[in-house]
């Protein structure tokens, strides 16, 4: 087994969408490869065929190195809840909650959940692409590091430095993630990818060639700005890569402070002629042609945030007078009439917006599935990650396991709008909009996004040596670089 570990010189520098580039590249070469990531800190997440969670991003690295996600891509996920608490999934299942203060004592478990975790996966297939957390130089954090350099020094992987060059300042972020490393880690550095490039690369050149002689290591390659790419994100609600902004059909996802699975949405910002816009602002929630209320990880908190920034009194004067709203997961649980919660806010009974006759019970069990279904005589395949359970109190239309009461729908369905015959015909009903003829499927475009991603690196990566790389391991002659940590 060969690998590698892709790390970045920050957060957002381009690391899971350079890990999903190299998957679908070496796929095409006939490798059999899978991604990994020891711990991921993301609320959206997916269900794999076996029911287990995994980080979106991990699932989309899978598709895009052709094989079947798996729990064991991202053995721990922690989903936070607060800004000091988070939940732990484990291995693909519920592992319980851990404060922010609890995480020193508590990772050295879970260290060794992802160690044995990796060394179980790198015997099943060729090359294992791991991806790293944040920067690997952030030292308040390399004590009990089981994701970046920690994962690295235990398997000896070699390790390249993903840098966002569009942020400003990469040539300094490189040389200073680099210096900041102990001389064991540095050992490991093997090179250097810029990202997110636009311009003249002649002219950067320079630069690359200093990075290098100062570095003595090389730069594998500049990765340049690609237009309409996303990835199925880490964070809540990134829509860097939508791209139909100039669309005539307005959609308005309300941007909760813990928005969970916001991908949900990717779908509809990929369709042609319809503009997704996220937003808090009461205004736009009004004039949108459809409002979608997308999944929370803090269903009662996120619904008082609502209500104390004038957004729920723009979604009930919105659905009085017949205009469309959706709420999917969290947002469906929102429209209840009452919410009963002594399990992840601890709130009690609050009311909920009243727009769908429910009651909303949350329970300990977590609730992970793949559902099916049919509407309107369009297939529908989903998944479902929720604890809180939704009951009727009135008469309502069914609705994907959910429910419909005139303008207002909710379902706990994810997903849902990946099917692009239910998707289209939502819409059309809805909205009284048609798909632009011979609009490519959803599924098409991602799968053209990853070879898009492919190309990238074939045309603009130094692919001899990357693989010489993988195959080989680091270089036991690479320098040290003071003052090192």
């Amino acid at each position: 087994m060969s690998g590698l570990l892709v790390a970045g010189t920050t957060s957002d520098a381009g690391k899971s969408l350079v890990t999903a580039a190299l998957c679908r590249w070496l796929a095409r070469r006939g490798v059999r490869v899978a991604p990994f990531k020891s711990q991921n800190m993301s609320n959206n997440s997916m269900v794999c065929a076996d029911g287990a969670e995994i980080g979106r991003a991990q699932w989309l690295q899978a598709r895009a190195a052709r094989v079947e996600p798996e729990a064991a891509m991202n053995p721990v996920l922690l989903k936070p809840g607060s800004d000091r608490r988070s939940h732990v999934v484990a291995l693909g299942k519920p592992f319980g909650t851990l404060e922010a203060g609890e995480y020193a004592t508590g990772r050295a478990g879970l260290a060794e959940i992802a160690f044995d975790t990796f060394a179980a996966l790198r015997t099943r297939f060729d090359v294992v692409l791991c991806e790293g957390a944040g920067s690997p130089a952030e030292i308040n954090l390399r004590a009990g590091d089981y994701v970046n350099m920690g994962l690295a020094r235990r398997f000896g992987l070699p390790v390249v430095v993903v840098g966002d060059i569009d942020r400003g300042g990469v040539m300094a972020a490189m040389f200073g993630t680099l210096a900041l490393l102990s001389k064991e880690d540095q050992a490991l550095v093997s090179g250097w990818l810029v990202n997110k490039f636009r311009g003249d690369v002649g002219l950067l050149r320079p630069g690359l060639e200093t990075l290098e002689k100062l570095t003595g290591r090389d730069v594998f390659g500049v990765l340049p700005w690609l237009d309409q790419v996303w990835i199925d994100s880490e964070d809540a609600l990134a829509a860097a890569g939508w791209g139909a902004s100039g669309g005539s059909l307005r959609v308005a996802v309300v941007r909760f402070p813990r928005a969970s699975n916001a991908t949900d949405v990717d779908a509809l910002a990929a369709e042609p002629g319809v503009s997704v816009a996220l937003t808090a602002d009461p205004d736009t929630v009004r004039s949108a042609d459809v409002v979608i209320l997308p999944g929370s990880r803090a269903t009662v908190d996120d619904l008082a945030w609502l209500r104390a920034r004038g957004l729920a009194d723009a979604v009930r004067s919105r659905a009085e007078a017949g205009r469309p709203v959706l709420g999917i997961c969290g947002g469906y649980q929102m429209l209840a009439a009452e919410i009963e919660d002594d399990v992840e806010s601890g709130a009690g009974t609050v009311p909920g917006l009243g727009l769908l006759p429910t009651r909303v019970t949350f329970g300990a069990d977590k609730v992970l599935a793949r559902p099916s279904g049919e509407w309107r005589g369009q297939s529908v395949e989903a998944y479902e990650i929720h604890h809180g359970t939704v009951t009727a109190t009135g008469p309502a239309e069914s609705f994907l396991d959910g429910y419909r009461r005139g303008a207002v729908w909710g379902t706990m369905w994810h997903g849902a709008f990946e099917n692009d015959g239910f998707r289209r015909a939502w819409l059309g009903e809805v909205a009284d909009w048609s798909p632009a003829e011979g609009a490519p499927g959803f599924g098409t475009l991602r799968e053209s996004m990853l070879d898009r991603l492919a190309d990238a690196v074939e045309e603009h990566v130094d692919t001899v040596a990357l693989w010489r790389l993988i195959e080989n391991g680091a270089d036991g002659g690479l320098p040290f670089v003071p003052p090192g940590a």
